[in-house]
């Protein structure tokens, strides 16, 4: 197949080769190298790559992915991390409004080449001895935004969803040494319409990106699912197998408490079919339940032995038991009415943007339990996988949100204007954004954290949001399904929310609606906006707790703000810089700071005023 550059706006075409999503599971060769995080099978690409940034389509270097193409204008570049904190491009921030406002007119799904800068990166490698003679998959974790993949001069595939992992089968061009990596990466393609976030808009392979082998027996997807149902825990497992034909041998899973004690195992023959669903079931009695109190996993660990007995492969894995349900129109964690003290958290640091490290993650921790923040929306889009781990160790409930905005199809200049919003009730784009709902299902379903499948953000409504609610319905009824954008569109009231869910209303509308319709559950996805002297009003709102028991409160708009550090030029004292102070235009200037926190991550005062109430009602 030959990579075509119409794809960038086709929208029938939004991924090409790429290996199907699946479960964020880890394996392993041995118990031992489990214990230890030993990932014997797995290959780092991270980090000097070269690249050359061209400013525009028609003046990328377009073979540059050739045998013995010239690397002329190259110049190093750091993977993971952003061209434009690199000196390559523009930075820019911007909330509403398309980033090509003012510049271009375009409508969705064409892309003006004159405005669509392109990144070429090239890495070489040899490939590590343990992976020679394996099936072998690439996997990028987050490029912006359209990327097309070459290995060794030829073609592998296409991808375009920023914020999930694409992964491709690279075995038939793999060689052992001097392998040659290309990808060819656009700014802009169809996708910018639906990726229209509030946030700086950056691009380039901003997340890890790796290599791992499959052994000839391999567990490909994982869906551990504990129940609770009446006081006994129910643990479903389901495994999807692939093998090679000849590969005869078992797959066993051991379930362990916290204190190692086994509470269930079992083992299944595997015989020489191509590929196997395995499907086992048992109960635990009376489970200790994960909360943000009391975040109990229990140790699952998978193993696939051959016919002789040796291991081929061992996946560890945590779970957690609990329950949410809407009972009486009012949402019940562990049979309990349920109390959100929430935050929207962007992924953010002020020296490498959205290209955060683990270190950060475990700092945003830290600062979520020291202020009493049970839950956080992954605004507005998939984190990274590591955050949702950390979640199901630390007892944060998560609301987690598909990589869906639209915000500039359908509001324009503040009023409600939806004459070509997207998705809305087109298939072609209903089927682009169903496979986004897809991969974030797939990748974090085992998440006992994840209380919230959320279809996005600021889309307003249509038949293909309403689709990718039937999908994560259809597919996971043990979770409740978010949408806030139907505020605007009550037509899909009914079909898309299983909360009422509204951004920044005020007391009296809140009271409104919980005296006069009160049909679900009252939920603010955002509210507060800690811009400025801020958060004033929690009160207020804390107070609604104690009056209406289906108002369950809600997300502070949001975590931290996004400056960026620059050295002042007449000062030379390191600074932080915020939208509009980097010539960007359009922009919304200092609207990129409304954070409880700034971007060095030092609290600001309003963080008291969160931390006190926030506190009293502590779940």
């Amino acid at each position: 197949m030959q990579a075509q550059i119409s794809w960038l706006t086709d929208l029938s075409t939004f991924r090409v080769n790429q290996e199907p999503a699946h479960s964020d599971h880890v394996h392993y060769v041995s118990a031992e190298d489990a214990k230890e995080d030993h990932r014997v099978l797995y290959q780092g690409l991270d980090g000097i790559w070269l690249c050359k940034y061209s400013s525009t389509v028609r003046s990328r270097p377009e073979h540059f992915y050739s045998k013995g193409a010239s690397r002329e204008g190259f110049l190093p570049i750091m993977v993971p991390g952003h061209a434009e904190l690199q000196g390559l491009g523009a930075v820019q921030y911007i909330n509403t409004m398309y980033p090509w406002e003012g510049h271009v007119q375009q409508r969705p799904p064409y892309i003006d080449p004159e405005y669509n800068s392109v990144l070429s990166y090239v890495c070489r490698f040899d490939l590590a001895s343990a992976l020679q003679d394996k099936r072998v998959v690439i996997c990028f974790e987050g490029v912006e935004q359209a990327m097309y993949l070459y290995l060794n001069g030829q073609f592998i595939g296409y991808a375009e969803d920023s914020f999930t992992p694409s992964e491709f089968d690279i075995t038939p061009c793999l060689h052992k040494e001097d392998n040659e990596l290309c990808v060819e990466v656009f700014k802009h393609c169809k996708a910018s319409y639906v990726e229209d976030q509030d946030f700086f808009r950056f691009s380039g392979i901003f997340r890890p990106t790796y290599l791992y082998a499959k052994p000839e027996a391999h567990i490909d997807d994982l869906w551990a699912r504990p129940t609770v149902e009446k006081d006994q825990g129910l643990f479903n497992l389901r495994l999807k197998l692939s093998y090679a034909s000849s590969f005869k041998g078992s797959a066993e899973y051991l379930l362990q408490d916290a204190k190692g004690t086994p509470m269930c195992s079992a083992s299944l023959l595997i015989d020489d079919t191509d590929t196997v669903l395995v499907f086992l079931e048992a109960r635990i009695p009376s489970p200790n339940l994960w909360s943000n109190k009391d975040p109990y996993l229990y140790d699952l660990t998978l193993i696939l032995k051959d016919e002789k007995g040796g291991v081929v492969e061992v996946v560890p894995y945590q779970v957690g038991f609990r329950s949410i349900a809407i009972v009486d129109k009012i949402m019940q964690f562990n049979g309990e009415r349920l109390i959100i003290n929430g935050v929207n958290r962007h992924e953010w640091n002020a020296e490498r943007g959205r290209a955060i490290t683990m270190a950060d993650m475990q700092e945003d921790m830290e600062i979520l339990k020291r202020n009493h923040i049970s839950s956080v929306r992954t605004s507005h889009y998939p984190n990274q996988i590591p955050w949702y781990s950390l979640c199901d160790r630390h007892g944060i409930y998560l609301m987690a949100e598909a990589n869906l905005e639209s915000h500039g199809s359908w509001q324009k200049l503040g009023k409600v204007e939806p004459s070509w919003n997207i998705p809305g009730d087109d298939p072609l784009w209903t089927e682009l954004v169903l496979d986004r709902a897809r991969t974030n299902f797939e990748v974090f379903k085992n998440h006992p954290s994840i209380l919230f499948w959320s279809l996005g953000n600021e889309s307003y409504a249509g038949k293909a949001i309403e689709a990718m609610h039937q999908f994560y319905k259809q597919k996971d009824p043990s979770r409740l399904v978010h949408y806030e954008g139907v505020f605007h569109n009550p037509q899909y009231k009914a079909t898309v929310s299983d909360m009422e869910s509204q951004m920044y209303a005020p007391i009296e509308r809140i009271v409104e609606y919980l005296e006069e319709d009160a049909s679900k559950p009252f939920i603010l996805c955002e509210y507060m906006h800690s811009m400025g002297n801020s958060c004033g009003g929690l009160a207020s709102y804390d107070e609604l707790l104690n009056r209406f028991p289906q108002y369950q409160g809600g997300y502070i708009w949001d975590m931290l703000d996004q400056a960026l550090w620059v050295t002042d030029k007449v000062t030379q004292k390191r600074v932080l810089r915020y939208g509009g102070d980097f010539c960007d235009r359009a922009s919304d200037y200092e609207f990129s700071g409304d954070g409880l926190l700034f971007a060095d991550r030092t609290e600001k005062p309003c963080m008291q005023e969160v931390r006190y109430y926030y506190a009293l009602r502590s779940r």
